[in-house]
């Protein structure tokens, strides 16, 4: 992978990090996803962030649940779900497209099927340990 490339990875880490930080404050934005997103962008750009960003406080009480037993408390999943419906909506209500509303109807039924069955959901308390 070129160097350029790799500097994009991390770039767009930083961004989600920062969008991810935010989602800490601002209720309007889910946390997981774009620490999830920061993640993967250090892992691909290099191994020095990514080192950095799974030993800070943030992957551990945000992250390290999910990426190690496929688990969420209640409340991350809610926010995510409740992110991706609002963005999902937008499209739907704007475009007129009679297959494109059915696709994005079947995302939503695939996503709350896939976060019921697919990923646990666990306690507050287990994922609030400092």
């Amino acid at each position: 992978m070129s160097k350029i490339v790799k500097f994009l990875y991390i770039i767009i880490g930083f961004i989600a990090l920062g969008l991810g930080v935010l989602g800490i404050i601002l209720p309007v934005l889910p946390t997981t996803p774009f620490l999830l997103l920061a993640s993967y962008c250090f892992v691909k750009g290099s191994k020095k962030f990514e080192h950095w960003f799974k030993g800070t406080r943030l992957y551990k009480r945000h992250l390290e649940t999910f990426v190690k037993e496929r688990s969420m408390t209640l409340k991350q999943k809610l926010a995510i779900l409740l992110f991706a419906d609002v963005m999902i909506a937008i499209p739907f209500f704007i475009l007129d497209s009679f297959i494109v509303k059915v696709l994005l109807v079947l995302i939503v039924i695939y996503k709350y099927y896939y976060f019921i069955n697919k990923i646990k959901t666990v306690p507050e308390a287990a994922v609030t340990n400092d």
